[in-house]
């Protein structure tokens, strides 16, 4: 994942290395256990989980929940330390500002091309 921020210019839509960025990040956040297990490892005590942390509020098996959370690791959205048997996941903050960066730029962008059309 690029540490680059994503930033739109209100003259252009995003490049496509500005979408190769990001795209991996969304497309991982796109699966709502995905979601939800990102949620559950930002909001676990000490901002860390590991599977049996938060494995109860799924209807999966600890496999399927190691599988989601290595997507997510994968697209750069949590990181993982291995502690014995163990694998303790932490979200990582600099993507999700990335993402919000994105978020903040499509709003901006939507907001000018608005104000353009009703000053016509």
């Amino acid at each position: 994942m690029s540490n680059k921020n994503v930033l739109l210019s209100p003259a252009r839509g995003l490049s496509g290395d500005e979408i190769g960025a990001v795209t991996p990040l969304l497309k991982a956040l796109a699966d709502p256990v995905r979601l939800r297990l990102l949620s559950e490892v930002a909001a676990h005590p000490g901002g860390e989980a590991c599977v049996c942390d938060i494995s109860g509020p799924f209807n999966l098996s600890q496999p399927t929940i190691s599988h989601h959370l290595k997507v997510l690791r994968e697209a750069g959205l949590v990181t993982s330390e291995r502690r014995a048997t163990w694998v303790y996941y932490r979200v990582n903050t600099s993507a999700l500002q990335q993402l919000a960066g994105l978020m903040d730029s499509l709003a901006s962008v939507v907001g000018e091309s608005r104000s353009c059309e009703a000053g016509q």
